[in-house]
Formats: C-alpha cells, sequence, structure tokens
C-alpha cells in the first residue's frame, strides 16, 4: 500500500552549456520523487521541466503531484497496479513530466516487490546497451575537439545538432565533423524542429550527395507537421525520426499512418512515464518500425528508467541517453553504470538506486 509521496527539487550545473535549436541549459532542473510503500520500500522517479517541449515547469510539476496526482494514490494496493497506473493517467490531462514521475516511481516499486531489476520485469531482452553521445553547439574547431574527445573515451556514434543555424552553416559543421572523425563513426543529426519540410530536404539530400553517411536526422520539423514530416521521409533516403511530434499513442498511430517516419523516439517525459512508452513501442513494432529512447536534461534517476525501458525490448534499436553523464554531479546513489559507450545496468531489484539517495 502507497503511504506518502515526497518530491525535492535539485539544481546541478552541467560540465558543459547543452545547446540546441530550441534552448540552452547551463543548469539542469528536476525534481526526484520518492514514493514509499507501508513495507518500508522506496520508488524513486523524477521529472525534469522542459516548457520548450512538453509545457511542464519546476512550479506546476510540483503542484501535480503534490496536489492532484499524489493524493489520489494514497493508500492504493500495488497488487492492482494496472488501476494504479490509470490513476496516474487520468488524474490529469497533459502534465506528462509530473505523470512520468510517480510512474516510474511505481514501476520501481513493482519491480523490487518482485525481487527483479525492472529491465526484466518489463522483457528482460539485454542487461548492457550502447549509448550514442552529443557534441555541443559551439564552434566548429570546438565541436571536432570534443567529437575526437569522446571518441577517445570509446564514443562510435555521435549526435550533432542542427537546425539553429543556416542551412550552408549546418552542412559546413556537419563536412567538418565527418572529415575529422574519419567513416567508421556513426553520425546522427539532430534538428530539434529547426527546419522547414524543403529545406529539411535540400539539406538531408544534399548530405547523402556528398557522402557524409548520416545515420539518421532526428525532428527536422515542426512538432505539429505530421505533413511535413512526411513530405522529408518520402523526399530522402536517410532514415528520418519523429521525436517532439510523438507524446501518445494516438500521435504515433497518426504518424504510421501518414508514413511519416521510419524511427520513433521514445522519451519518458513525453509519454508521461513507462507504460505508455510500452504501448507506442508496441504499436510501432507492429508497423515495422524500430524505436530509440532517449531523454530531456534528466539526471540518473529517469535516465536509469529510460535505460530499463531501453534494456527490455528488441524492437528498441537505438539509444540516445547521454544525459546524466552531462551532469557535474548526481543527485542520487545507485541506478546505471556508464563505461564509456556502454550503459550496464543494477542487478539489484527495481531501478537500482539505494534508499538513502
Amino acid at each position: 500500500m502507497i503511504e506518502r509521496i515526497e518530491v525535492n527539487s535539485a539544481a546541478v550545473p552541467l560540465k558543459r552549456p547543452f545547446k540546441t535549436a530550441l534552448r540552452t541549459v547551463t543548469t539542469a532542473q528536476t525534481l526526484i520523487v520518492r514514493v514509499i510503500d507501508s513495507t518500508g520500500r522506496i520508488g524513486f522517479g523524477e521529472a525534469a521541466p522542459t516548457p520548450v517541449i512538453t509545457g511542464d515547469t519546476m512550479a506546476s510539476i510540483k503542484e501535480a503531484i503534490t496536489n492532484v496526482i499524489g493524493p489520489k494514490l494514497i493508500g492504493k494496493s500495488l497488487v492492482n497496479s494496472e488501476d494504479l497506473k490509470a490513476t496516474i493517467e487520468q488524474s490529469m490531462v497533459h502534465n506528462t513530466s509530473p505523470k512520468a514521475a510517480v510512474n516510474i516511481a511505481i514501476n520501481d516499486l513493482l519491480a523490487q516487490h518482485y525481487g527483479v531489476p525492472l529491465f526484466q520485469l518489463l522483457g528482460g531482452h539485454t542487461d548492457s546497451i550502447l549509448t550514442d553521445y552529443t557534441v555541443s553547439v559551439g564552434p566548429v574547431d570546438d565541436m571536432i575537439a570534443q567529437a575526437k574527445a569522446l571518441i577517445a573515451a570509446g564514443f562510435t556514434t555521435l549526435k550533432i545538432k542542427v537546425g539553429s543555424e543556416s542551412e550552408e552553416a549546418d552542412l559546413e559543421k556537419v563536412v567538418a565533423i565527418r572529415r575529422a572523425v574519419g567513416p567508421t563513426i556513426q553520425l546522427r543529426l539532430d534538428a530539434n524542429q529547426g527546419w522547414h519540410p524543403k529545406q529539411a530536404v535540400a539539406a538531408i539530400n544534399r548530405m547523402a550527395d556528398l557522402g557524409l553517411q548520416i545515420q539518421l536526422v532526428e525532428q527536422p520539423v515542426v512538432a505539429t507537421d505530421f505533413e511535413g514530416m512526411a513530405y522529408v521521409t518520402a523526399n530522402t533516403t536517410t532514415m528520418i525520426m519523429a521525436d517532439e511530434s510523438i507524446f501518445s499513442v494516438a500521435d504515433a498511430l497518426r504518424i504510421i499512418k501518414m508514413n511519416g517516419c521510419d524511427i520513433i523516439n521514445l522519451k519518458l517525459m513525453k509519454a508521461g512515464g513507462i507504460d505508455n512508452a510500452l504501448k507506442i513501442n508496441t504499436l510501432a513494432q507492429a508497423a515495422g518500425i524500430p524505436c530509440m529512447v532517449g531523454s530531456m536534461i534528466e539526471s540518473s534517476v529517469s535516465v536509469t528508467a529510460a535505460a530499463h525501458l531501453a534494456a527490455a525490448k528488441r524492437n528498441i534499436k537505438y539509444v540516445d541517453l547521454d544525459a546524466s553523464m552531462m551532469f557535474s554531479s548526481n543527485p542520487v546513489t545507485g541506478g546505471l553504470v556508464n563505461e564509456g559507450n556502454r550503459i550496464k545496468l543494477p542487478q539489484t531489484a527495481g531501478l537500482g538506486f539505494t534508499t538513502n539517495a
């Protein structure tokens, strides 16, 4: 039975500023949630505010959990997990980040209850996954230096942010990085909605013509422009991934029907937690579309939860879980272990955090 829910804020400086076409972050603001049951077990969750994507802020997340979602869960039993998770989902519309935090914590408690790591409870495909790492936006020379340092640290796939400058500047940046890292390193591009459809097609096809070997391009156009996503997908040979366009199962169904992407990016803060992300993955798999698991600027709490999800399912082919490695410190103890580009999941029950975290 759930006895109480605690919400605590944390502010952690990043090792270096994180810049995209949408925002620049120097200090990560986040909320750590602890759901405590009558046995004394603690389930950990996290909500990261990203107003330009989810619309959630620190204040709105705390209000949602403390005064709306949380009170509906007190006294409920983990045995009825389906109803418990439905209560979270139906407690209020939107507000996907606070829903995600509580959903993650409930899943942590469930896995602890059954005495298994969460990834095993969800499917148990593997206990080790490989992630990319994002090269922070800056002068080209600095980005090349970052890329080389990441390769030296063991990363074989790098993500490059585009869409915040002119098409020509983006092209020059990608050409320079490809030349510097050589042909064997995988490059992924993330436009963060920064291009319009025709511009995206021109840029992506020009990169293909130049032999830049781009593995995929993430969210090239505005999130609500599903027709634009379909246009870009139909007129390029490079794989196109939907990210900000997909918050819900309904969004995924719509874009699949339109042939609007080749890959879907699952993020817990968008989906409202692990269970909705699982539903999207199942739908994508039925349509023959692989998924990636990514994150916002989140600490190791929700990144560990996302890693458990990624490790659980065969259809999750791509992983973008570098966020917690960008933190100068983490607000909890335990969870995933990073070894270069490899993420190893703890074999202890639940997410693997210590109760005094």
